[in-house]
């Protein structure tokens, strides 16, 4: 355990310090391999990569994967969507496209019981 933060710590000093240097993927890369990962921050790197380079499949993709972990369910999609136009045959950026249909899937047959309930 004490050596998993040892870890952690020391990709957050090295993430912390290519954010500082404007490596913006690079200190994506970083936050990804800390346990627990900070998805805000991962978002918030992945769309600044994404600023200056909007057709970078790998920013589409941890920015799709940040938001399904913040239950952004509508964001996620639209960031994997274009991830896999790009990237076509990548199972992970399928994967997590799956995953964030199936949570859309579920959130909309939940609300529509709701309203069923409300106005049935």
């Amino acid at each position: 355990m004490e050596k998993r933060l040892q870890e952690a710590q020391l990709y957050k000093e090295e993430g912390n310090q290519r954010y500082r240097e404007g490596k913006y993927r690079d200190a994506v890369t970083c936050l990804l391999q800390m346990e627990p990962v900070n998805y805000e921050r991962v978002r918030e790197y992945s769309q600044k990569v994404l600023e200056r380079q909007p057709d970078n499949a790998k920013a589409l993709y941890r920015a799709g994967v940040a938001f399904f972990h913040l239950q952004d369910y509508d964001q996620a999609r639209h960031y994997l969507l274009a991830a896999v136009n790009r990237q076509p045959k990548d199972a992970n950026v399928r994967r997590y496209l799956q995953l964030t249909q199936s949570e859309l899937s579920s959130y909309h047959r939940k609300e529509k019981q709701l309203y069923l309930g409300m106005f049935g």
